[in-house]
């Protein structure tokens, strides 16, 4: 039996839909790297979830009168996570390219089985062992291409900070998964959000910008993308596991790095080779050995093929 065949790899519907949304989201990068020259991150970031959370409440006004108690935590819990780790990710957008950018911020799927097992207990298998050792080597490769390969830059660091937060974020939706109703968590999440974005204008000294088209644009189009990416993900995830989930993603910051590509962005050969380590350091923390099943030949070992 060849190594591959060892694996397991098949597509539910849910993972299908996740797929498509990644190749979109992947797409999103320049176009809010274009919205933080028009506006400050965190009001953007307020205001892309503002008509996000419109968006969905419209088409949810009968459901949201049943709202509990559960989802509300549940939407406030994921909606703070949302809100840091997209307004980092934008803040960051402010000082480094959009492709570089989409690399670091996918580093949040190794780090899902690491936040597994700090606030869980779940302890990281080898594979993960080794995709999180893969994704640093390509972090450390993509974010100082320049004279100091150690020296990370205020955007990369803010834009990791970010990914840390959509690793929360995943975790918070698989856990309450199957217990909550969709679009009335996605309300709660997406407005909680907006208001988490808003309120950190103050510390962070913002003010309101002046609107321009673009900038209500971009607003309106991310937003109404935000929402279906949210709702999407709240529903697959009731049967999809967060760390099948985030392999899935994997997808994003390729997608990324072509749109970034046709738009002019050039990456040096070190920072390709960093985003690659990235990429294999996503898929290994993912792969997971089949057990065998069929009894083996007498004499031979007898032992489980190795799991994660």
């Amino acid at each position: 039996m060849s190594l591959l065949s060892r694996y397991q790899f098949s597509v539910k519907p849910q993972e299908a839909l996740l797929i498509v949304i990644t190749m979109f989201w992947g797409g999103t990068f320049l176009a809010v790297q274009y919205a933080v020259t028009l506006s400050d991150p965190f009001f953007f970031v307020g205001l892309r979830f503002a008509t996000a959370a419109i968006a969905v409440g419209l088409l949810s006004l009968k459901s949201m009168r049943g709202l509990t108690l559960l989802e509300l935590k549940a939407g406030v819990a994921i909606g703070i996570a949302i809100a840091f780790g997209y307004s980092l990710q934008t803040w960051g957008l402010q000082s480094i390219s959009s492709s570089k950018s989409a690399f670091i911020t996918a580093m949040y799927v190794p780090l899902v089985p690491l936040l597994q097992w700090l606030c869980l207990g779940r302890m990281p298998g080898l594979m993960s062992c080794i995709g999180i050792a893969l994704a640093f080597i390509g972090l450390v490769l993509l974010a100082g291409p320049g004279d100091n390969l150690l020296a990370l830059g205020t955007g990369e660091l803010i834009t990791l900070a970010g990914a840390l937060a959509i690793a929360a974020e995943i975790i918070l939706i698989s856990a309450w998964a199957g217990k909550v109703d969709v679009k009335r968590v996605t309300v709660v999440q997406l407005a909680t959000a907006s208001l988490v974005a808003f309120t950190m204008m103050v510390p962070a000294g913002e003010s309101v910008p002046t609107f321009s088209p673009g900038l209500l644009a971009v607003a309106l189009g991310l937003g109404i993308f935000s929402a279906i990416i949210q709702v999407v993900m709240n529903w697959a995830q009731r049967s999809v596991s967060p760390t099948r989930a985030t392999v899935i993603y994997t997808g994003e910051p390729v997608w990324a790095g072509i749109f970034g590509r046709m738009a002019g962005e050039r990456l040096p050969m070190l920072a390709l080779l960093g985003a690659a380590f990235i990429v294999a350091g996503v898929l290994v923390s993912e792969l997971k050995f089949k057990k065998k099943k069929a009894a083996l030949p007498e004499g031979n070992d007898p032992s489980c093929a190795e799991q994660e």
